[in-house]
């Protein structure tokens, strides 16, 4: 993967932005002394080159009933196995992030769902049914006391 060079007004928007995915570009050139186009320009630029993806609305998840996070790790069996492991994971909607790691497991997910009896038939039923997963560890997340993006 390639390193993209920005500069200190490409870092000044994308600092705007963490804070406030919902800035309107006019504040941002406010707060950034230029003009609307340029942050329009700069945008783009950031846009093409993949270093932003896209905006998300952040949920207050209990509020909605989902109580229960938590992190399985999952032992795969062959290497040969991991794509279908993985097409078979992002079928199951409370997966919600992926990860293919290095140390004790193959890969490490992120598991929201609304109590510990939907934690249990997602993992007997869902995940540990998968061909090609040998065994999983789960970790239940008690709190989350720091929830953040990188600060540039």
């Amino acid at each position: 993967m390639q390193n993209v060079n920005l500069d200190e007004l490409d870092l000044q928007i994308l600092d705007i932005l963490i804070k406030d995915c919902r800035t309107p570009y006019l504040e941002i050139a406010r707060m950034c002394h230029v003009s609307g186009g340029t942050i329009h320009v700069r945008m783009k630029k950031m846009e093409d080159l993949g270093i932003i993806k896209g905006t998300r609305i952040l949920l207050n998840l209990p509020k909605l009933g989902y109580d229960v996070c938590c992190y399985v790790g999952i032992y795969v069996d062959k290497t040969s196995s991991f794509s279908a492991v993985f097409d078979e994971l992002s079928k199951i909607k409370e997966v919600v992030e992926l990860h293919l790691i290095t140390g004790n497991y193959s890969v490490f997910a992120k598991v929201i769902c609304k109590s510990i009896a939907d934690l249990q038939d997602i993992l007997m039923n869902k995940v540990n049914t998968i061909a090609g997963i040998e065994r999983t560890d789960t970790f239940i997340s008690l709190s989350q006391p720091i929830d953040r993006n990188i600060q540039l």
